[in-house]
């Protein structure tokens, strides 16, 4: 390999450790192959979240909690900062009910001076923040040091009454130019809207496409977004297109600089909750944790490559996986979106939905997946969503987590699998308690979390795994209200807080010496 070549790859290294959005991995020839035997994994060095804007209800309340795990590797580092600010022409004057104290303003990205809203000063403790604003705005931020590695942030919503009603809950995410939501709808009775955040300082062009069960929603109206510069756009899904689809898919697509994106569902009768974005499309994909008391569970399925997909549908229960009665499998026409009604399968426990190629890994088709989850009855009845999620490769987090209310879901759809599961110390105190948990393979623990030693305030939850096969996880928070049992499910994928770095076999002193 020559001299120019290996430099290019050390700064990409380099690169990645910075970022923590990328990681490099030897080339086919057998000159690199060795680099990527002996790569090592270090903690990020920076990362980058949005949050979407909370809502517009006078009868609502917001918190925010923020939190970043203690990572080996990362203690003994500089000093690090990690702080969510208003999206540019939504801060405020000093409004805002906000927990913390001492708060300084500070240079955003764009030049501008503004009060950070949520802003964590040390790893394993979280920060949490309030407001009842109903114009509270989108927010953006960046962490760098050792606030970066798996800095999460949660914003959760309670809205009292109106239509909007519920319990919204979502994982604030990082940016990107690609998002599938399964799930969506453009029915008249649910107002869905997708919030476009862009956290750089040169306008975003992106495009939405909406998917029925007969394949492209026909667009009525212009599908390609302009997102100024560290601003938020939302776009009511309904104003795309003039058919009614209840169970649609929407694609978000950044032609130009990148977003972050959530869907805002809410329904006339069911109340409301945040649908996050799918997991990349593939041909297995794993829905962990449906509530022990789901009156209804629907799943909907896209399927965006050039082949249709048959899926074998399995629910991975308390102690086995079995076959939900009369949806042993479904069919998935290419470019369409398609649904099942699964009822109520969980039946009174707790489970995961896994589904997997009919056909065997032969004829193996790309999908996106989500589940829209029902609780109580009649009146009283509350919606969620669970998308289809990645595996948790070393560790993930749910922050917002109460002295009461919360559920984890821990799934190994194949391999039995070690976990363990760490309460960190709350807002307001205490000491973090660690639990461990044998998953068999095939089944679903839905247990009750551990809780920080003494102390008070939200905490967080972060699950580690130790060993075996893939896990899945995810948290419900449940905070039942007027007799409503208003619940929200947060998916914890891998925190990616740690990038592979291949070890170098030359020397590299370039990188190194300033430019000199």
């Amino acid at each position: 390999m020559n001299r120019t070549t290996l430099s290019l790859i050390a700064a990409v290294t380099a690169l990645a450790a910075v970022t923590g959005v990328a990681s490099l991995t030897a080339g086919s020839s057998d000159d690199t192959a060795p680099a990527a035997k002996t790569a090592t994994r270090l903690p990020v060095e920076r990362s980058a979240l949005v949050c979407p804007t909370p809502t517009s209800s006078d009868v609502a309340t917001t918190t925010y909690t923020a939190f970043t795990p203690k990572v080996t590797g990362a203690q003994g580092a500089k000093k690090g900062t990690a702080a969510l600010l208003p999206a540019q022409g939504s801060e405020d004057d000093g409004a805002q009910k906000d927990t913390q104290k001492d708060q300084k303003g500070q240079k955003g990205q764009a030049g501008t001076a503004s009060k950070p809203v949520v802003s964590l000063k040390e790893p394993g403790k979280p920060v949490t923040a309030e407001t009842d604003r109903s114009d509270a705005p989108a927010l953006i931020g960046t962490a760098d040091g050792p606030l970066a590695p798996g800095w999460t942030v949660q914003q959760t919503t309670t809205v009292a009454a109106g239509s909007g009603r519920g319990l919204l809950g979502t994982t604030c995410t990082a940016p990107d130019t690609d998002f599938w939501f399964p799930g969506t709808s453009t029915a008249k009775d649910r107002q869905d809207y997708v919030h476009l955040t862009n956290p750089d300082d040169n306008a975003a062009e992106v495009d939405l496409k909406l998917y029925g069960p007969n394949g492209r929603l026909k667009p009525s109206a212009e599908e390609e977004i302009t997102v100024p510069g560290r601003s938020t756009v939302p776009v009511l899904l309904s104003t795309l297109t003039d058919v009614e689809a209840q169970d649609a898919t929407l694609r978000v697509s950044a032609r130009s600089g990148r977003v972050g994106a959530a869907v805002q569902a809410v329904d006339e009768e069911l109340g409301s909750d945040w649908l996050p974005a799918s997991a990349e499309p593939s041909d297995s994909v794993v829905l962990p944790g449906i509530p022990a008391d789901a009156t209804s569970v629907r799943l909907v399925v896209f399927a965006p490559g050039s082949d249709d997909a048959d899926l074998k549908v399995r629910l991975a229960g308390r102690s086995s996986s079995i076959t939900p009665a009369g949806q042993e499998s479904l069919h998935v026409k290419s470019g369409m979106t398609a649904w099942a009604d699964l009822a109520d399968v969980t039946k009174g426990e707790a489970g995961s939905l896994v589904l997997t190629p009919e056909g065997g890994e032969g004829r193996a088709t790309p999908v996106v997946a989500a589940l829209r989850v029902t609780r109580g009855k009649g009146s009283s009845q509350e919606t969620a969503f669970i998308p289809a999620t990645t595996s948790i490769e070393r560790t993930g987090t749910a922050a917002d987590n109460r002295a009461k209310g919360s559920t984890l879901s821990l799934v190994a759809p194949s391999a039995s699998a070690k976990v363990r599961v760490t309460a960190s110390a709350g807002s307001g105190g205490g000491s973090p308690v660690s639990k461990t948990y044998d998953i068999k393979g095939g089944t679903t623990q839905a247990v009750e979390p551990p809780h920080p030693s003494s102390g008070k305030g939200g905490y967080a939850l972060t699950v580690e795994r130790i060993s075996g096969g893939p896990v899945y996880a995810s948290r419900m928070l449940a905070l039942p209200q007027g007799g409503i049992p208003m619940f929200t499910i947060q998916p914890l994928p891998d925190d990616r807080g740690t990038v592979a770095v291949p070890a170098a076999r030359q020397d590299l002193s370039l990188l190194n010496d300033g430019g000199k």
